[in-house]
């Protein structure tokens, strides 16, 4: 086991799959004990017993990161575990409805947003009291999309929030700074996660918006492929670890130069 984060305590919201799982067995490998955060806590069960595996400590709190109670109860969990908190990986997020914006509710465009920009703005503001005295680092999930590319039809609620989050992050850097807590937004493309399966397309409705247009042949000039979560784990460990300690305010782009076509 690597030393990078020995003795740290690390919360990941959306723990149990994808980019939080990837990041999560970093951190572990790594020295951490992890809590993992996540709606549905048997589905962290599997994530817990590889942490428990690789020789170090993971708790699971059940929460929904867009419910202030929930969140509240999260981070008191997590301290009264194990008395400090240093790393915060503010990760969980949906897809949501994907519809033209004339079709789309009012509750289909709250529901993305609620999640994953009202759930960030809940999980920073929930880790300062647990972390302002010490310091640390806090890693938002973003998108390249809603950032750099704006070619996804039918994503108005989701790049919005994906936006939103930088913006948000980047005002949580300068305000926390004098806390000695970072706060960096990666940005990744196209990964190889489930979050398929929060996502819900109104394909019909999406026909009328469509512009038809002729990408290069592959999507992903580096590899050739989508990403990988343990990929995205290798960034959010630097970020979170002291090899980034003069970083905050910044957002990273990983996605093998997808966004650049």
């Amino acid at each position: 086991m690597a030393n990078l984060m020995k003795n740290k305590v690390a919360l990941v919201t959306g723990g149990s799959s994808g980019i939080g799982r990837g990041a999560a067995l970093k951190l572990a490998e790594n020295g951490a004990r992890v809590a993992l955060l996540d709606l549905n806590a048997e589905d962290a069960m599997e994530v817990k017993r590889e942490i428990e595996d690789l020789g170090s400590k993971a708790i699971i709190v059940e929460a929904d990161v867009s419910k202030t109670e929930d969140m509240e109860q999260a981070f008191k969990k997590v301290f009264e575990e194990w008395g400090q908190l240093d790393f915060v990986f503010s990760n969980a997020g949906i897809n949501g409805v994907i519809s033209p914006i004339e079709d789309m509710s009012i509750d289909e465009f709250d529901t993305t947003i609620h999640t994953n920009l009202r759930g960030t703005f809940l999980t920073v503001k929930n880790a300062i009291p647990y972390m302002k005295e010490n310091g640390g680092s806090i890693v938002i999930t973003s998108s390249v999309n809603g950032n750099r590319t704006f070619n996804k039809f039918g994503f108005s609620a989701y790049s919005t929030s994906k936006a939103g989050q930088v913006a948000f992050g980047k005002m949580a850097a300068l305000e926390l700074a004098r806390y000695k807590i970072r706060v960096n937004m990666i940005c990744p493309g196209a990964i190889d996660t489930n979050i398929d399966s929060n996502t819900f397309p109104e394909n019909e409705n999406l026909k009328k918006i469509t512009i038809p247009i002729e990408y290069p042949e592959g999507e992903h000039p580096l590899t050739g492929e989508a990403g990988k979560p343990d990929q995205v784990g290798d960034l959010v460990l630097f970020l979170a670890s002291n090899l980034s300690s003069h970083i905050t305010g910044t957002k990273v782009y990983i996605d093998g130069a997808e966004s650049l076509l």
